[in-house]
């Protein structure tokens, strides 16, 4: 195992200084005990403003969640650092000879300036009819957490917002809602987070346990 996360270091130091100090290369280890400290080697972590023995992003919890079987690579997505860059994320999930996910190695272009870049040019080329069919949603960017208690509350911000109302106002299948969102987000994987969502939903730990069986 170490000598396949040697080689993955390799790579990622090279991929680093081939594309520049916009690019961030991140390595999750799955095969520690220690999920709040998964990032065990990383390039250009000023990207993210992250470090090695940082914690996990969503991603790594839907890995530990999915069957490793029907995990494919992730490739060219959004995701936001906390400042609001955008950057241009892939993942790919690095197996053991058992085919079990060892490992997440990531790469996280900044494309903020590239985007600027592009705005400026469509606005001088855009016809006033391209104008009015570009009105279409785009996904939002995914949130980059920096250590487990972020990204429980990353996570649980998601939740509420998929169910549109406050906690105050929510009633049973609001809160149900609110649990099986989470707990298909593998935010159960995180210690002591069924205490913190029972607290928040004003739910006992057996009523959340219950709205989890639901799913």
């Amino acid at each position: 195992m170490s000598r396949q996360l040697d080689f993955l270091k390799q790579l990622a130091h090279g991929l680093a200084v081939q594309f520049g100090s916009s690019c961030e290369v991140v390595i999750h280890d799955l095969t520690r005990k220690d999920l709040d400290k998964s990032i065990v080697y990383i390039e250009n972590g000023e990207v993210s403003n992250r470090h090695t023995g940082d914690g996990p992003s969503g991603i790594v919890l839907e890995t530990l969640r999915s069957d490793p079987a029907k995990l494919k690579d992730r490739l060219a997505y959004l995701t936001k650092t906390d400042d609001g860059r955008i950057l241009k994320s892939s993942t790919l999930y690095i197996r053991d000879e058992k085919g079990r996910v060892a490992y997440i190695f990531s790469l996280n272009y900044d494309i903020t300036s590239l985007l600027a870049v592009e705005n400026v040019v469509r606005s001088l080329i855009q016809t006033e009819q391209e104008a009015d069919s570009s009105e279409k949603e785009h996904d939002s960017p995914q949130r980059i957490t920096h250590n487990v208690t972020e990204l429980l509350n990353e996570l649980i911000e998601q939740a509420i917002a998929r169910v549109g109302k406050p906690v105050a106002l929510m009633n049973k299948d609001d809160k149900v809602s609110v649990v099986q969102y989470l707990n298909d987000a593998g935010a159960f994987l995180i210690t002591k987070s069924g205490d913190k969502v029972s607290s928040l939903l004003g739910i006992s730990k057996f009523t959340l346990y219950s709205y989890m069986d639901k799913g």
